[in-house]
């Protein structure tokens, strides 16, 4: 039987939220229902989880479409405390967060910065033994903070977790987003574990997807997408988009997703703050004048000129 191989898109902060994540799925999802959204990720601040975030993930946008929450946490507690507000408020999928490179994040011990702590990864696969009847859980993670050697002290505690998959970017958090990927020492990771493995990382076309497939159970594609949202269905079809193509479905994303924002933020101020992320990501040779008119643009409800 031929392996499922999974598409997933990846949790951005401030960019892949509900909004964002609807209309990509009402533009590109139909007949792809197997491609897994992930929330950014949820956290613990002042005890509590944080109320944004939840939001995110309870909202009304994500109806119909396959999406599982994702947690960042510190040590068990969080973890818990994490893990029972989603169970109540209707998951049956958790992702738990190990990559972050974000160096405020990695310092407090959470994302990336759990990797050193493998006695806190322990205290994780005990405590996840109460949901095995009502949560599936999956890991997205790193190879280390400081050394890719690092998370080879996880492989038996990750071994003995019931996971759906493990996800991995193939760079260390010191690396952040920059230089080289660090494959040799992934391939050498993924061969250890007994759980599907996930490929994360600099994934910008079809072609190295179709290469990908050849080697892991799966892709998770963040930046990728932002740039070219039609990446997996280009995947699904085998046939490239022009470049006009691309251009058009992607102002046809941004459009929609200012439209469902308005909804929620306060004023044009908020919306074209909120906006401008995404212009970090226009696809490649996209029109200059559409670009710079997009960059200043003070309202987006409505843009005539997309």
């Amino acid at each position: 039987m031929e392996k499922e191989f999974k598409l997933m898109v990846a949790p951005l902060q401030g960019l892949t939220e509900a909004e964002w994540r609807r209309c990509h799925f009402d533009i590109y999802g139909e007949g792809q229902g197997d491609v897994e959204y992930f929330t950014p990720f949820i956290r613990v601040e002042k005890g509590e989880v944080r109320a944004r975030d939840l939001r995110d993930f309870t909202s009304e946008l994500n109806q119909g479409m396959n999406l599982t929450p994702q947690i960042i946490f510190r040590d068990v507690d969080e973890w818990r405390l994490l893990a029972d507000t989603l169970a109540k408020s209707g998951a049956t999928r958790i992702d738990m967060n190990m990559g972050c490179p974000f160096p405020p994040q990695v310092r407090k011990g959470r994302g990336a910065g759990i990797i050193v702590h493998p006695d806190v990864v322990a205290d994780v696969a005990r405590a996840m033994e109460q949901y095995a009847d009502s949560i599936e859980f999956s890991v997205k993670m790193r190879l280390g903070v400081d050394d890719p050697v690092e998370v080879l002290a996880l492989v038996d505690i990750l071994n003995s977790m019931p996971l759906r998959h493990v996800t991995v970017h193939p760079r260390t958090a010191k690396q952040q987003y920059k230089g080289k990927l660090l494959l040799e020492e992934m391939d050498a990771f993924a061969s250890s574990l007994r759980h599907p493995v996930v490929f994360n990382g600099e994934i910008s076309t079809r072609m190295q997807i179709e290469e990908l497939a050849k080697r892991y159970d799966g892709v998770m594609v963040g930046r990728g997408l932002l740039s070219m949202p039609s990446l997996f269905a280009e995947f699904r079809t085998g046939l490239d988009l022009s470049v006009e193509e691309r251009e058009r479905c992607w102002l046809e994303l941004i459009k929609g997703t200012a439209s469902e924002l308005e909804k929620r933020l306060c004023g044009a101020s908020q919306l074209r703050d909120k906006m401008k992320a995404y212009w970090e990501y226009v696809p490649e040779g996209m029109d200059r004048k559409i670009l710079k008119m997009g960059k200043k643009r003070s309202t987006w409800g409505c843009a005539p000129w997309i």
